[in-house]
């Protein structure tokens, strides 16, 4: 076993049992993926985080009959919206929050249903609009909203839909529909046929293709166009950057930000990217390398 190792043991176990179980009971198998890709893992709060969580005003709110928890520093009058990526949490900004505030916004972030403090087990992009519906409806439009992850495709998934977003930056976020697949499937050791069976599943369930649910569908679609910086890390592991690279060739009016060495959750850390993404946001000026 590797030396600070966090992969939870629940992955471990998944990793382990399911290329088995895709041998021995295949239909088994596919239909454990579908619940899989909906089931977010719950990795333990950093010490830094829970202390960033402690500055902040609480509320919460219901969606889907699932409490949501939701956080806000600071009490100036325009805000900045964070929204985290799969499997993660609002306190993940923490880095943000002095610079928003000494920039003249409040951030106001939320852990999605069956993430970090909110209840629920399973959920969807479709359960992320709602949240980001219900935090317009509480606290008004934001200045901006800053997204990691697959939060950046529930930010664009909800503006196609009309919510309105003046300034939009995404920071290590996914668009391709089937390498969103296959990096889940590389996850659990899983196979093309689980693959197969999930995107089946998707039309069934949804009447629509898996492509119609990812971020080059959704900025084919917008109603209206959007100041949009994507940030992106040359070495993510996770969500490779010819993600970001392929929206921009969709969407030539965004800018795309290069980095190196930072990969998938460090780069939320980094005080360049940071300081970056506040200019953006204040005077949309861009100043690292293209």
């Amino acid at each position: 076993m590797k030396k600070n190792d966090k992969t939870p043991f629940m992955l471990k176990f998944v990793r382990w049992v399911f290329p088995k179980a895709e041998r021995l009971a295949p239909s088994l198998a596919y239909n454990y993926f579908v619940r899989l890709f909906f089931t977010p893992l719950r990795y333990p709060t950093p010490e830094k985080e829970r202390k960033a969580e402690t500055f902040s005003e609480k509320f919460s709110f219901t969606v889907e009959h699932k409490k949501v928890q939701a956080y806000q520093w600071g009490q100036h009058n325009r805000y900045i919206l964070v929204i985290h990526g799969w499997a993660g949490r609002a306190t993940q900004f923490r880095r943000f929050i002095k610079p928003l505030l000494a920039a003249g916004y409040s951030v106001i972030g939320f852990d999605a249903p069956a993430h970090g403090n909110s209840e629920g087990k399973r959920t969807t992009i479709l359960e992320f609009e709602l949240t980001l519906k219900e935090i317009y409806r509480l606290k008004g439009e934001p200045e901006a909203i800053i997204a990691h992850s697959f939060g950046g495709g529930a930010a664009l998934f909800s503006a196609m839909h009309g919510l309105p977003v003046k300034k939009l930056i995404n920071i290590a976020s996914p668009t391709i529909g089937d390498e969103i697949i296959n990096t889940y499937l590389r996850t659990i050791h899983g196979s093309p046929k689980a693959g197969a069976f999930f995107k089946d599943f998707i039309v069934r369930t949804y009447g629509r293709p898996f492509d119609e649910f990812t971020a080059l569908y959704f900025i084919r679609n917008l109603p209206a166009p959007i100041d949009l910086l994507l940030v992106h890390d040359a070495d993510d592991k996770e969500v490779a950057i010819k993600h970001a690279e392929v929206l921009i060739q969709v969407y030539p009016a965004a800018r795309l930000i290069r980095t190196q060495g930072l990969g998938h959750t460090r780069i939320l850390k980094d005080n360049e990217v940071i300081r970056e993404c506040v200019t953006f946001i204040t005077s949309g000026a861009s100043a690292l390398p293209k």
